[in-house]
């Protein structure tokens, strides 16, 4: 959990960052986007080619050697001259949370007893939420308060002691199959899987499309000033543990109705956001609610994979390539929409692709989750 919730507060703190390093390193809010498109296509590759590489490497060197880069990137990234030695820096960010993603997704069945895996996905992705109630707004705090270059090196004196606590404490994780590259492709073969990777692919998209821009959006529509940007981020990490806390509970009794609420969800209140959130009150009720749902995604995609896919390893790095570069098309397609149609139009475009990911789900039977059985 404590290095899934850094790996997110690394991927996403250039949200909150992203005007100040815009301006102190001469670039466009669009272009300064690339801060979380860069890592997020890295990582997409690094998921399912690291556990491939590393063979039978046992997966508790392989988490602790991850946030050992983490710590080299931050560390490089609170240095940077310029804006294009940064990108570099972002390119280790991503590596690192490719090949740790990939293999802790799919721990909770090797770490506690049957009865109690759902509730330990909800503990190990309780760092996505965490990282957004603590990580990514105090890191823009602490960067509004101080240099965005401080909350940077902040993250890499968390993430040295993170990867000591990682070898200390986890036991020894032999992988029990090395992922390789055609047992990735097997996955596909399954429906269930596919359906999870697309509605994934879709909603992450259109996520990161919109809410990398939410300073902007924040400030533009809903006339909230930049000062007050962290602050309201710590709001929408809140309420997005309290959808992830909500859906650990719902999804492993329904996991059908737990994936099919959110993009049914996020349409609602994204495409509302530029009519309705035109005044501090409201476009803040409507982030509270865009993070309780996206912080239901993690835990109950997972869920659906655990009932459909024939290698949880394999499906978990597969769901990480997926995942992470959409999140990186999400922001670079966002970045292209804002420069060139505004934030309103960035708005309604992630809202289709969250129509899209409803009516995947709903031409799914429910039968291919609701009767399958926990796989580890």
């Amino acid at each position: 959990m404590a290095g899934i919730f850094l790996l997110v507060t690394a991927e996403q703190l250039p949200i909150g960052l992203l005007s100040q390093v815009a301006g102190a390193l001469d670039v466009t809010p669009g272009i300064a986007g690339l801060m979380v498109t860069v890592p997020g296509v890295v990582a997409a590759f690094s998921a399912p080619l690291l556990p491939v590489a590393v063979g039978r490497l046992d997966r508790r060197i392989m988490l602790t050697l991850m946030m050992l880069l983490m710590v080299v990137a931050s560390g490089l990234s609170a240095v940077a001259g310029n804006f294009w030695l940064l990108l570099g820096a972002r390119v280790l960010v991503g590596m690192s949370i490719g090949g740790f993603w990939a293999i802790a997704g799919g721990l909770a069945p090797r770490l506690v007893a049957p009865a109690q895996v759902s509730r330990a996905m909800t503990v190990i992705f309780g760092g996505i939420a965490g990282a957004s109630v603590l990580g990514v707004p105090l890191g823009t705090l602490l960067g509004e308060w101080t240099h965005w270059r401080i909350a940077f090196a902040a993250l890499g004196g968390f993430s040295l002691a993170t990867a000591a606590a990682l070898w200390c404490w986890l036991p020894s994780l032999p992988p029990r199959e090395p992922v390789r590259l055609a047992t990735l492709g097997e996955q596909l073969a399954t429906r269930g899987v596919r359906v999870a990777v697309m509605t994934t692919g879709l909603v992450v998209v259109g996520h990161f499309a919109a809410y990398t821009f939410i300073s902007p959006v924040l400030q533009d529509i809903s006339g909230i000033a930049i000062g007050q940007v962290g602050s309201l981020l710590l709001l929408y990490g809140a309420a997005g543990i309290v959808g992830n806390v909500a859906a650990g509970l719902f999804a492993g009794r329904h996991p059908y109705t737990a994936v099919l609420l959110i993009p049914c969800t996020l349409l609602a209140v994204v495409g509302s956001f530029p009519l309705l959130g035109v005044v501090p009150a409201t476009g803040i009720a409507l982030l509270m609610l865009w993070g309780a749902i996206f912080g239901s995604v993690a835990v109950s995609i997972q869920t659906w994979l655990l009932r459909t896919a024939p290698n949880t390893e394999a499906a978990n790095a597969l769901m990480a390539f997926v995942f992470n570069f959409s999140i990186g098309t999400g922001a670079l397609f966002g970045g292209r929409l804002v420069d060139g149609i505004g934030l309103t139009g960035t708005l309604w475009a992630a809202s289709a692709l969250f129509m899209a990911g409803a009516v995947l789900i709903i031409a799914t039977p429910a039968r291919l989750v609701t009767q399958g059985g926990p796989r580890g």
